[in-house]
């Protein structure tokens, strides 16, 4: 039997910038339905720029409110393409049959996506008229994007400064973003976990980078007892089971105080009560007797979670997850091995507060793959930790 808990790998965000633009009808309310629908149909709506308001551009007719958004999505560029047109079409925007610029309740072009170039039948990235467009440069400027122009090299600023445009705009508020609903950052630490395969790095990489949280992920690689507890479990277990530790100690220690110094939020992938879990499944009886002496000594100097949220998934569905990754190394692991660690974790959750434990069952959700299911996934954790604030 060989265990996975030693590696991790997430499926990779695309970072997008879209610029939105209404000038019929109510336009704030369109370009907040439109971001509204990009948050929970696309992908992670991470920042939005100030509101503004410019004259129209290239046609006489009413003023536009223009903003610029950065978006977290899986999506390639072309799938991106599509949704987007759909968002369009439903809020009233009128398919566009020529090339006359004409009045839209909404109009969402694609500036950068990520870093790269792209020139299609489809669509073009860099957007081509970006440079020439203080609508769209200078909400984008209010972005935390320090991307160069990939063509140009330039960066916005230096954009801002040779663009020709003399159009007025003016600052006239903001639109609310989506992930303000969820105030995550009020637990402070928060430890997501659960058993080999239940994805929960993937969703500790995901919530850090959506909302701008000090991450800790578990440091596995260049362990030297690993390649030989592979080859003799039994042998080179204590050995394994104990530089873990101490290397998880040393972590959580090292970024726990920081967090104390500078009071960030902070999401992890693992708490040091893993190790107890795991050590009860390959050591020996005299040697956890031992572990557990140090252990104690260790985890009483360790900072609780404030949440702990447990990402609960039978034996069937671990296996089928390990198996999608076709990871050589994890092909023996047994389904009696996870029943054991999906006991342990039960045992351990008891010993807490209720409060401070959120479980999810993610036997039906797909969190990685499924924006949807993410946005679920999120909703639970801000709905347990209201309901534990309003006690």
């Amino acid at each position: 039997m060989v265990s996975n808990r030693y590696f991790c790998t997430m499926k990779q965000y695309n970072k997008v910038v879209l610029s939105l633009g209404s000038n019929l009808g109510d336009k704030k309310a369109y370009l907040s339905q439109a971001i509204d629908d990009i948050h929970k149909r696309i992908g992670f709506v991470a920042e939005i720029s100030a509101l503004y308001e410019t004259p129209s551009w290239g046609f006489d007719s009413f003023p536009f409110y223009n903003v610029c958004l950065l978006l977290h999505t899986h999506l390639d560029v072309y799938q991106l393409l599509n949704r987007l047109k759909n968002i369009e079409k439903e809020l009233g925007r009128s398919q566009k049959t020529d090339s006359v610029y004409s009045a839209r309740t909404v109009d969402i072009d694609i500036v950068y996506f990520n870093n790269q170039i792209i020139d299609s039948k489809e669509v073009t990235v860099p957007h081509p008229r970006m440079k020439d467009r203080k609508f769209v440069l200078i909400p984008l400027n209010d972005l935390s994007v320090d991307w160069k122009h990939p063509l140009l090299q330039q960066t916005t600023s230096e954009m801002i400064t040779s663009c020709t445009d003399d159009s007025k705009i003016e600052k006239i508020g903001k639109i609310a973003i989506p992930k303000d609903k969820l105030s995550l950052s009020a637990c402070n630490l928060i430890t997501i976990e659960g058993n080999i395969g239940s994805g929960k790095t993937s969703l500790t990489q995901k919530i850090a980078q959506d909302f701008h949280a000090k991450m800790i992920l578990e440091r596995y690689a260049e362990n030297p007892f690993l390649p030989k507890f592979y080859q003799k479990p039994k042998r080179y277990a204590f050995q394994l089971e104990m530089s873990f530790l101490v290397d998880r100690y040393a972590q959580l220690n090292e970024d726990l105080a920081q967090f104390d110094l500078f009071n960030e939020f902070i999401v992890s992938d693992y708490y040091i009560y893993k190790s107890l879990i795991f050590a009860q499944v390959t050591l020996e009886n005299d040697e956890f007797r031992l572990y557990r002496t140090l252990f104690d000594i260790m985890y009483k100097q360790i900072q609780k979670p404030n949440l702990f949220v447990f990402l609960l998934q039978n034996t069937e569905k671990l296996l089928e997850n390990i198996q999608k990754r076709g990871r050589d190394f994890e092909y023996s692991i047994a389904a009696d091995y996870l029943n054991k660690i999906n006991q342990g974790y039960a045992d351990f959750i008891k010993t807490l507060p209720a409060e401070q434990v959120l479980i999810i069952d993610c036997n039906d959700l797909d969190f990685v793959e499924k924006h949807e299911d993410y946005l679920n996934i999120l909703m639970q954790i801000e709905k347990h930790r209201s309901s534990i604030s309003n006690r």
